[in-house]
């Protein structure tokens, strides 16, 4: 079973992505700052990893940029595929994200069964 770690300071929608990987049978970690997701990646590397694009909008943790550089550049999560859940219109932060790292990206709103494409995509 594959695992996933989500990352999102929105409790809602951290739920909502949880209960959907969950229901398809993936392992799931959530995470609401980016640095918890760095301390539970490093505990246990998982497949997959996704974070919300905004995170950390009012910089009281690290934003997705940083998450992304921080598992890259370390030895045991360089090569987690990352994507990225993006609003319309972020293209800045979305662009940030890409160059620090990240993967993929789907943009919100999403269906259940785009996020599962995409998570099951990058951890094949």
């Amino acid at each position: 079973m594959a695992s996933v770690l989500v990352v999102d300071d929105d409790p809602t929608l951290l739920r909502i992505i949880e209960t959907v990987l969950r229901s398809a049978g993936l392992d799931v970690s959530a995470r609401d700052t980016g640095q918890a997701a760095l301390r539970a990646a490093h505990a246990r590397r998982p497949d997959c990893a996704v974070l919300d694009a905004s995170l950390d909008a009012l910089g009281h943790d690290m934003t997705a940029p940083a998450v992304c550089h921080a598992l890259r550049t370390a030895g045991d999560t360089a090569d987690v595929p990352i994507l990225l859940l993006t609003e319309r219109g972020r293209w800045l932060e979305v662009a940030a994200a890409f160059d620090a790292g990240a993967d993929d990206y789907l943009p919100k709103p999403f269906s259940a069964q785009d996020l599962l494409h995409r998570v099951e995509a990058l951890t094949l």
